[in-house]
């Protein structure tokens, strides 16, 4: 499959009135979710979840990690969502972390030392981005997240490990709500 294949397969996308039933802005996902899981191919939300057009709002990146962009996006569309529709209703957040994560490869200090070097990242802030463990990763991101000042305490956020063998999802941590500012 190539991305011609792909592009072929929008032109049949495009042709449907799937799009009819997006959300306008300011906009809440039909099943009122934010996920955010790693760019691995083998967690995509919309299998794995059922996440139809519209459902959710996801969000991809190495490892499914919290890193400060996401905690960005994330304070951005809570704020949204506190000044363009202040009385709700409100969104849950799931992080997803899975296993055999291809973020473990930058545990290894020459590969996270090359990888630095390569694209002028500083190698200290790449050393925490492994899901070597992703139970606990999960919870050190769900406690960054319910931590986090610039975020509603209108939100809750769970914690979760996709098993890629066996096509589980574990709950690791249940629904939090955001610590009050």
């Amino acid at each position: 499959m190539s991305l011609e294949t792909l592009l072929d397969r929008n032109k049949t996308f495009a042709a449907t009135d799937a799009v009819a039933s997006n959300p306008q802005i300011p906009w809440l996902p039909h099943q009122l979710s934010y996920v955010i899981t790693c760019i691995d191919s083998r967690v995509e939300p919309a299998a794995i979840l059922g996440v139809d057009l519209g459902d959710a709002t996801v969000q991809r990146v190495v490892g499914g990690r919290i890193t400060p962009a996401v905690l960005r996006d994330v304070a951005y569309i809570s704020y949204l969502t506190e000044t363009k529709t202040p009385d709700g209703p409100w969104w849950q957040l799931a992080v997803i972390h899975h296993t055999d994560c291809g973020s473990t490869l930058l545990a290894d200090p020459e590969l996270r030392r090359g990888f630095a070097a390569r694209g002028g990242y500083v190698e200290a802030e790449l050393a925490w981005l492994p899901a070597t463990d992703p139970a606990a990763t999960v919870r050190a991101d769900v406690n960054t997240l319910v931590t986090a000042p610039q975020l509603s305490p209108n939100i809750m956020v769970s914690g979760y490990v996709y098993n890629t063998a066996a096509g589980t999802l574990d709950t690791i941590v249940e629904a939090t709500p955001v610590i009050t500012r």
